[in-house]
């Protein structure tokens, strides 16, 4: 059973469940409620799988932090339906001449298209908050936890999450992008996030150099703040790739290397919000 979790899981669950979002895309389907329905679907697949085959046993072990995460993820993917509610609503507000979407193409194109530029700003505004002295302060609390499981994937400062996909939204709302193209893809994303911090023990083999999975994901939380400017891709690797922060090794860190050495960050949700202005 653990082998054949290790080898066809991101494929099989993420690979299928993204496919059934292209079918949907493709024969608009209304976006309310079929699609965040897939994802929660997908979501509590990741988070059974865990405790069937986890990479981590100890990380299944609740330390403290399940509440507040479970918050957090609450919080970030509302912020996720209300940039797919924007792509919507504001479509409609740009003139016809002004939109510059290929709105005729294959819908699979277009979904991979938004996805590109979408994850393209994640990536610039993710490398950025490494190196703002502020914007690290707000993303900080993600790299906070002591354990990485499907819950990681939405612990985000709510100012860090707009930081992160505001650039990339707004160059695809200015373009006209259609909307439930760019809903199809921020779906994919949020099944893909919890793949990517799960603890979960699966493989991608060589796909592993085009997707940030999870053990390639590991790395960017190198309890070591100098071994963790790599892998900033947020479902892309080709960016770290191009950029020179692309990272790979037998071995993807475990219990006791992720985290942060010097830990101020707080407990509680409210408390963890104010921290980077105090």
């Amino acid at each position: 059973m653990r082998a054949l979790i290790r080898y066809t899981a991101y494929p099989l669950i993420a690979g299928g469940l993204f496919a059934l979002l292209l079918t949907m895309a493709t024969q608009r389907i209304v976006y309310w409620p079929a699609f965040p329905l897939v994802v929660l679907a997908g979501i509590s697949i990741v988070a059974v799988l865990e405790r069937i085959a986890p990479f981590e046993a100890a990380w299944n072990h609740d330390h403290g932090d399940t509440r507040v995460d479970a918050l957090h993820l609450i919080v970030s993917h509302a912020l996720i339906q209300t940039g797919v509610a924007l792509a919507f609503g504001l479509r409609k507000l740009l003139p016809e001449t002004l939109q510059l979407w290929p709105s005729t193409a294959p819908m699979w194109a277009q979904v991979l298209l938004a996805g590109a530029i979408l994850d393209l700003g994640l990536y610039t505004m993710h490398r950025l908050s490494h190196v703002s002295g502020f914007l690290w302060k707000l993303h900080v609390l993600h790299h906070s936890p002591e354990r990485l499981y499907w819950l990681n994937g939405g612990r985000r400062h709510p100012l860090s999450a707009l930081v992160l996909a505001g650039p990339g939204l707004t160059v695809l709302l200015l373009l006209g992008a259609t909307p439930i193209a760019v809903g199809a893809w921020m779906s994919f994303m949020s099944i893909h996030l919890a793949f990517q911090h799960a603890n979960l023990d699966y493989r991608l083999g060589a796909f592993r150099h085009v997707l940030g999975v999870a053990e390639m994901h590991r790395w960017h939380h190198k309890r070591e703040f100098e071994d963790a400017q790599v892998n900033f891709g947020e479902v892309f690797l080709i960016w770290d790739h191009l950029f020179g922060t692309f990272h790979d090794a037998p071995r993807s860190p475990g219990r006791g290397e992720v985290g942060l050495y010097d830990n101020t960050i707080p407990a509680g949700y409210w408390a963890q919000l104010a921290w980077p202005f105090r």
